[in-house]
């Protein structure tokens, strides 16, 4: 249990790999669209 195990936290950081016990960061999905229409509404 350590840097070389690919099963724990500690070993996927090692890695740089992810899965169940590191899952990936979801992004986070910005809405542009509204911002731009209403930007050239006003103008």
């Amino acid at each position: 249990m350590g840097r070389g195990d690919k099963r724990s936290k500690r070993g996927k950081i090692w890695r740089g790999s992810h899965g169940n016990t590191r899952p990936k960061a979801k992004k986070k999905q910005t809405t542009t669209t509204t911002t731009a229409t209403t930007a050239t509404a006003g103008n």
